[in-house]
């Protein structure tokens, strides 16, 4: 965790804040690599303070050797306020009404709470070289498990059947499920979000698999579409024109393009095949600690790309209560381009 309280100091005092109280549990594993349930940090100029109680005290001493550990005993707001100074930053995202309001009643009047949500998150979107390392062995980890569940084949089987093998696989190699897996058959596939269930897959039907893996708090994401037989012409050519536009968006990622930008590189060559009512999800998404985080690839997105941001490029056709296909890439941006985590083949597979 070392050097992320110092970015987040100089951030601090681009917006003029003396101190951040960092309170959502994700933002203070960012900083600190505190994975309990209960903490917070405080961080400023010369301030590295992290606030837990006595259950995680002995954990503390392990996961945050590089800040001040305080155990809060009674009173937690109180101990947080007692602690703060200045103008302070409070993550206004996260932070409910009601818990800022008793919070400000135990303030020192010389301290002022303003909101600064988005603060840690805006840290988080470009990431360092350990994780990069998590995300990419989450991500091989989560391949290898998905292609040892489709040499099993599909066909004949239920989704929920299917997910749950890819499942177990993941578990047994160590990892959690970055998500609930999407196995999604024949006119399932046109839901984006179908949860598997009891439907038996046929021969000669499409499958979406949407499947990742979370190893050492790092998320990895992707999704894969096959055919258990042949899907008819009109379920190659969807397919054709969904790695078509994956191609369009892969090859529009460099450092500085718009989010907005790269969906509507891929996003054309979905319109121009007639689909455009079709693909209705941005293109893609941040990945790291969260499944979902910044930046965004969307039609309203004015995120620029950084070199080191990872994210997911994910186009996609659903025809609604026929088929459906999505084909997702989770790739760094890099200077002059991007670096591909995913690693199974993208053209259309066929599965037993």
């Amino acid at each position: 965790m070392r050097g992320r309280g110092d970015r987040l100091e100089v951030a601090l005092v681009d917006r003029g804040l003396d101190r951040m109280l960092v309170t959502d549990l994700t933002n203070v594993r960012y900083l600190t690599g505190f994975t309990g349930t209960n903490g917070a940090a405080i961080c400023g100029p010369g301030v590295r303070l992290f606030l837990t109680d006595f259950r995680y005290t002995e954990r503390a001493e392990a996961e945050v050797p590089e800040w001040e550990t305080i155990t809060v005993t009674g009173d937690w707001l109180g101990g947080i306020a007692e602690r703060l100074a200045g103008k302070v930053g409070f993550e206004d995202d996260h932070v409910s009404v009601r818990t800022l309001a008793k919070l400000e009643e135990k303030l020192p009047d010389e301290v002022e709470a303003v909101a600064a949500g988005g603060a840690v998150e805006a840290l988080r979107r470009v990431k360092d070289d350990a994780e990069l390392a998590a995300i990419e062995a989450a991500a091989q980890l989560a391949d290898a498990a998905l292609q040892e569940t489709v040499e099993e084949g599909f066909a004949g089987r239920t989704e929920r059947a299917v997910a749950d093998a890819f499942e177990a696989r993941v578990r047994a190699a160590g990892a959690e499920l970055s998500f609930e897996t999407i196995v999604a058959a024949g006119p399932n596939g046109a839901q984006p979000h179908a949860e598997p269930g009891p439907r038996v897959i046929e021969r000669g039907e499409l499958v979406v698999f949407d499947y990742g893996a979370k190893l050492d708090g790092y998320c990895s994401d992707g999704t894969r579409t096959y055919a258990t037989g042949d899907p008819g012409e009109e379920g190659r050519a969807v397919y054709e024109t969904v790695l078509a536009a994956q191609a369009a968006a892969l090859a529009a990622i460099r450092p500085g393009e718009k989010g907005e930008d790269v969906d509507a590189a891929g996003r054309k060559v979905i319109d121009d095949a007639g689909h455009a009512e079709h693909f209705g999800h941005g293109l893609g998404h941040g990945v790291g600690l969260d499944i979902h985080e910044g930046p965004r690839l969307s039609p309203r997105s004015d995120d620029l790309l950084a070199r080191n941001e990872v994210i997911t490029v994910e186009p996609g056709i659903y025809l609604a209560g026929n088929l459906g296909v999505r084909i997702e890439d989770l790739v760094v941006v890099t200077a002059d381009g991007l670096r591909n985590l995913s690693s199974l083949p993208k053209d259309l597979t066929y599965v037993d």
